[in-house]
Order: structure tokens, then sequence, then C-alpha cells
């Protein structure tokens, strides 16, 4: 796994190349610069020298790597157009000797410029800009942004090119991801190395590709830094899927009991349980209502349908947990809540089974999420099992708005996992893995084509499949939900975003797993 680290964390790498390894700030600036025009130039390969470079550079330390950036531009045949927001007299010390020397430069450049901000009016002179750099405001930043920083920012967003930020967009807050108003990157340049900011909510829409831009000062300092937050590789998953035993048969490899569907929503109990087998356990059979079996039972080849009676009601009511609980006792792994709907009874039911058989591994999931209360989970042992619920179901699970928990989803996630010593499947663009010794498990797989209905319970059958299979529960996850995207992923190269089904990620889950294990050889 990739560790992110927090804003102060990274600030700190600073003192420490300064005070510990003697490099002078403005050659870590230095450092900083070329590597960001190197990151610029390796990712977008169509500059055209003929062409504007834009660069923002604020009143600190990041405007004074705008500075530095805009030379090594000028230096390489570029011509630039630099609007800076204070006068240099104002600069810190670095950033004004980077002024100078830039000021001097640019008079043997005739079409660059540099010029102070002084009206929006100042905002034309980057229309015609093929890139335009972000060197505006650093990690620093908290809350609100105030004039002009927002009218810029909403100004250049508007603007065709190429867009690039130095370390971190502007107005994104580097450490809970969120932010109103945001420079849209296409490319971030995250100096010294990965701030968690920048991989989850605010920071997964605005930041683009994340790079990181090295200041001079090597691993040493990160190297020994304690963090709890993470980016999920493909390496991560495959202890989930190691070779199996030439002996296995199909109750050895895994048995999944789910109970899903009802008479509105019955696709979602099929997406589940037929999942459970496409990533190798031996066993799945669905809980479903006896009234609509035959939907099912058409529908499915290898799952088992167990139909309970439900009284003609399609739906699971509380007086099937007694003829449930054998089943329940059978498997290794229970897979409750997709597509089950939010009657009285059918919510009474998911408490009783969950509370009577707590020694269980459970993948709780959509409604039956909304069947417990917060204070209902930290009453059972779910130290074996798995919370699945989207950004929603969780925000009304904690009581709080989702406005709230985006402010902060980290915190938020971290101590209810920590509370209830379970792994928490918090489901979003990115989905995040939070575990019970307070980490934050980021995945870096996916794509928007996973936003149909379905996908989610997709996802909560591959973790059960591969839960029941031994797996620990923080494994089962990670290897799920990065298995999950992956898929889309390979889905996108042939269907694009936008012809994804949660049927075609269903099928492509085995050969997602050769690829897996292919491409990390």
């Amino acid at each position: 796994m990739i560790p992110l680290f927090t804003s102060e964390q990274v600030r700190s790498a600073d003192k420490f190349a300064i005070e510990t390894l003697k490099i002078p700030s403005i050659v870590l600036m230095e450092n900083a610069s070329l590597n960001i025009y190197k990151a610029v130039r390796k990712n977008f390969l169509d500059l055209n020298e003929f062409q504007p470079i834009g660069i923002l550079c604020g009143k600190g330390n990041n405007g004074g790597d705008g500075l530095a950036l805009a030379r090594h531009f000028i230096n390489n045949g570029f011509d630039v157009v630099v609007l800076i927001l204070t006068e240099s007299k104002n600069l810190p010390h670095d950033a004004k000797t980077n002024f100078n020397i830039l000021n001097e430069l640019i008079k043997f450049s005739e079409s660059s410029r540099i010029l102070q901000y002084k009206t929006k009016k100042d905002l034309k002179n980057l229309a015609n800009c093929q890139l335009i750099v972000d060197a505006l405001l650093g990690t620093g930043t908290k809350g609100k942004l105030r004039s002009p920083y927002s009218e810029i920012i909403n100004y250049v967003n508007g603007l065709n090119g190429y867009k690039v930020a130095v370390d971190i967009p502007s107005g994104l807050n580097a450490d809970t991801g969120s932010g109103e108003v945001i420079f849209d990157a296409d490319l971030t340049v995250s100096l010294a190395d990965f701030k968690r900011g920048l991989f989850f909510e605010k920071g997964y829409k605005h930041s683009g590709e994340v790079v990181v831009g090295s200041i001079g000062m090597g691993n040493t300092y990160f190297d020994e830094l304690n963090t709890e937050d993470y980016l999920i590789e493909p390496e991560d998953c495959l202890e989930a899927f190691s070779l199996r035993d030439t002996d296995l048969h199909k109750y050895s490899s895994g048995k999944v009991l789910t109970i899903a569907g009802s008479g509105n929503l019955p696709g979602a109990a099929f997406l589940a349980s037929e999942a459970v087998l496409k990533v190798g356990a031996g066993a799945s059979i669905l809980a479903f209502p006896k009234s609509i079996k035959s939907v099912a039972q058409s529908r499915l080849k290898s799952v088992v349908v167990h139909p309970y009676e439900d009284a003609n009601r399609e739906h699971l009511s509380f007086a099937n947990v007694e003829e449930l609980l054998p089943r329940v006792e059978w498997a290794d792994v229970i897979s409750i809540g997709s597509g089950l709907g939010r009657d009285n009874e059918t919510l009474k039911a998911v408490r009783a089974i969950i509370s009577k058989q707590s020694k269980k591994k459970f993948v709780i999931d959509a409604d039956a999420v909304f069947a417990l209360s917060s204070e209902e989970f930290k009453k059972i042992d779910l130290q074996n099992s798995i919370l699945t619920p989207h950004q929603g179901e969780f925000s009304a699970l904690l009581g709080v708005s989702l406005s709230e928990l985006k402010e902060d989803i980290l915190r938020y996630g971290k101590d209810f996992s920590k509370s209830n010593n379970t792994v928490l499947v918090l489901k979003g663009a990115p989905t995040i893995i939070f575990t019970p010794n307070g980490e934050a498990l980021i995945n870096s797989s996916g794509n928007s084509g996973l936003a149909k209905f379905g996908s989610g319970d997709v996802l909560t059958g591959i973790i059960s499949g591969i839960l029941a299979q031994g797996n620990n529960p923080e494994l089962a996850a990670v290897a799920g939900v990065y298995l999950h995207g992956l898929a889309a992923d390979l889905l996108r190269e042939e269907f694009t975003e936008f012809g994804i089904s949660s049927e075609d990620v269903l099928d492509k889950i085995p050969s997602t797993i050769s690829f897996l294990g292919n491409s990390c050889e």
C-alpha cells in the first residue's frame, strides 16, 4: 500500500530537510520547480512552444514555486504569462529571489510577461494559454476561500487548456478532502510525498492525475513516519487469490448464505448471490420469498434458492427467522441486506438474525444497515464482519447530514470502525475501507461506470465470497473493492464508462482475477 500523509507531516518535511539535512530552502524550491516542469512535460506531450503557459502565483512559497517554474518554461523555449497576487516586496525571501531572477530573464523573452493581479479583468491575459498552473495556495490553507481567490479559480476553471496544480489544488483541504471553490486540475504535482486529501471526496474529483514531485530530500524522513492512511495497490489483493489446495471441494471452499431480495427489488439478490461464486466460493444459497421463487429459479443457474414462506407478502418477515437459522448456522458467511426492502417486519427480522448469530461472519449491506442503529451495532460482536453502506446510508446510521459527513469523512469512518471493532467499506467515489485499528484504505481502481443500479450488490457478493474462503475481513474488503473497480476499468476499454452495466461487471470478475495475477507477476 502507498502511504498517504497529513499536511502537517509534509510541512514538517521542509523543516527536517533544512535543519537536519542542511538543504537550503531555496534549493528545495528549485528542486520542486524543476520536478514540476518535468512532470508537466511528461504528462502533456503536445504542448506547443508558440502558445503561452499561464502561471498563477500566490503570496507565499507556493507562489515562489510558480515563479521558479516559469523560468524553466522560458529556458526551454516557452512563452509565459505570470499573474502574481502581490508586489514583489511582500514575497517571502526565496520567492522574492525567484521573482527577481525571472524579472531579469523575462527581458530576453519578448512574448513573456509578469503581471500583478489587481482586478478580474487581468484574468483575460490567461484566456489563450494552453496550460494554466495553479501556484496560488499551499497545504496550510483551511476554510472558505476569500476574495480574490474564489473569483480567480472560478474564472480559470472555465477556461480551455490543461490545468496543473502545484502541491495541491487551491481551495482543497489537504487533510479532509473538502472545499467549496477548488481549482480543477488535470494534473497535481504533490511535493515531497502524497497528501491524503488528494485521493478522496473533492480531492478525487479536482486533483486529476496525482504524481509526486521530489524536493530533493529522498525518503529518509517519510520512511520513519507513522501513518494511518493508504492508497490500495494491485499487489495488496493477491493474497486473497492464492493457489488453492488440490483436494478442495465445494463445501470447503466457502459457503455463503445470501439473505436478499424482495418483490420490489429481486435483481439485487441475484447479482449478490452470483458474485459469490464468481470469486471462487464453493456454495451459494439465496434465501428468497417463496411466492416469487420462480423468478429466482429461472434466473439463477448455479446458486441454490432456499424459498422461505412469505404468505405472498414478497418480503422477509420476523416469522422467517427461526426457519432460516439452520441455514445461517451452515454458512461460513451471511450476506444480508441487498434489496430486502424496509418493511417493519423485514427490519425486525434482520435485527433478530444478526443479534442471534453475532459470532458468525456477516457482510451487512443496504437495507440491513438501515435496520440497525449505531447503538445496536455497539451491542453486537462484529469483529469478523464487514459493513458495506454507501455514504447516504452511513450518514443516516450516524445521525449526521451527508454534508457533515463529507466535511470530515475520514474521522467519521475511523471513529465508527474503532468503536464497533469492525471493517467498514464506505462505498463512494472512491470507496474507502476503514479498519478497527484506525486505518483508512482508499481504493485506487474504478470509474464512473460503476454508478449504476446493482453495482453495490455485485460488490457485496464479491466481498462475501472472498471472506468465505478463509480470508480475514480486512483482506476480503481490500481485495473485493479493488477487484470490483478493476473489472470496471477493464470494461471501460471495451464499452466506455457509459456502457458498463452491473451484469457486465459480474461477468468480468473471473478474467479480472486472471488479469490481476498476470499483471503482478
